[in-house]
């Protein structure tokens, strides 16, 4: 099966998964979130990634999650599923129950449990096999925050060159191993960017989609960066960038998932409780959220940008 004409450009969310109080998934509250990101300048979203928490999901939840997206989500949007598993056989079955329910692209975490064995030879193995047999298109999600799993240069130019291995989600944010990546890569495979905090760099260097954890909360404004970058207003696409910058930095680094639900809050969103053993913000957290925001929207105010609203 050939995908090489594969190509996404534009923003994606890794949609967050609002949890009721009691843990359980808040359905309503996601149909709520997918019905607003419709209205948004977004090329998809992205079921099951870190963001969602999908590693506290079991596979039913996470099944039932993408139903709802895909029946909720505007039809030209594209639905990507995560789909990795420590193992290539649940993997690529996972992967089959995805595509069956209406996933049309999978991202599939490095396997990290055996970390020391991970080497490319092996990964480049594993997403070979997985590549062969799955039904739709297969992105490699490199994300060592996580995984302590940081693929190399020789697995990209390798694993580029398989006709059903269409892209990777970089989230390093390390600019320089993404040139190495992108000058080695077969000119048939995306690269996608998994942070906003590089963002624009990345757009200077050809790359056209980015899964940004930020645009659960503020994803028109992610697309402007791009959309003002291709119109050739490189400085207001960089200013737009910038005083995004310390959102991003909030809703990730500095206080996580739960920083990012309340700025889904803060922004017409339903962010809902985290999942323990994660604890949602406290009330200073909750403060220092909506400073930074406060900032942000003011920022993009001076730029003729209404935060969104």
């Amino acid at each position: 099966m050939v995908h090489k004409n594969f190509s996404l450009k534009g923003v994606i969310p890794p949609m967050i998964t609002p949890f009721k109080q009691d843990g359980k998934v808040d359905s309503q509250a996601i149909i709520h979130n997918i019905e607003k990101w419709n209205e948004a300048n977004l090329a998809g979203v992205l079921v099951n990634g870190s963001n969602s928490e999908a590693a506290y999901l079991n596979r039913v939840e996470r099944l039932e999650i993408l139903q709802l997206v895909v029946k909720h989500a505007d039809p030209t949007r594209h639905i990507m599923a995560g789909t990795g598993c420590e193992s290539l056989q649940e993997t690529l079955d996972f992967t089959r129950a995805c595509a069956d329910l209406g996933a049309q692209s999978a991202l599939v975490l490095t396997p990290s449990y055996y970390k020391n064995q991970m080497i490319s030879a092996v990964l480049i193995n594993f997403f070979s096999k997985l590549a062969d047999k799955s039904p739709i298109p297969i992105l490699i999600y490199n994300v060592p925050k996580f995984t302590q799993i940081n693929v190399k240069v020789d697995l990209v130019e390798a694993l580029s060159q398989h006709p059903n291995i269409v892209g990777m989600k970089d989230s390093t944010g390390d600019i320089s191993q993404l040139v190495s990546f992108l000058r080695v890569a077969d000119k048939s495979f995306q690269i996608l960017v998994g942070t906003a905090s590089v963002w624009y760099p990345a757009l200077t260097l050809g790359v056209k989609a980015g899964i940004l954890a930020l645009a659960n909360s503020l994803p028109d404004e992610c697309a402007l960066v791009q959309e003002a970058y291709e119109q050739g207003d490189h400085v207001r696409a960089k200013s737009i960038y910038t005083a995004l910058f310390p959102v991003n930095r909030a809703v990730t680094a500095s206080y996580g998932i739960q920083g990012l639900k309340y700025a889904c809050d803060l922004k017409g969103f339903k962010g809902g409780y985290v999942r323990s053993p994660l604890m949602d913000c406290s009330e200073k957290d909750k403060q220092a959220i909506q400073a930074i925001l406060d900032t942000a929207d003011r920022e993009l105010q001076m730029l003729s940008i209404h935060g969104g609203e």
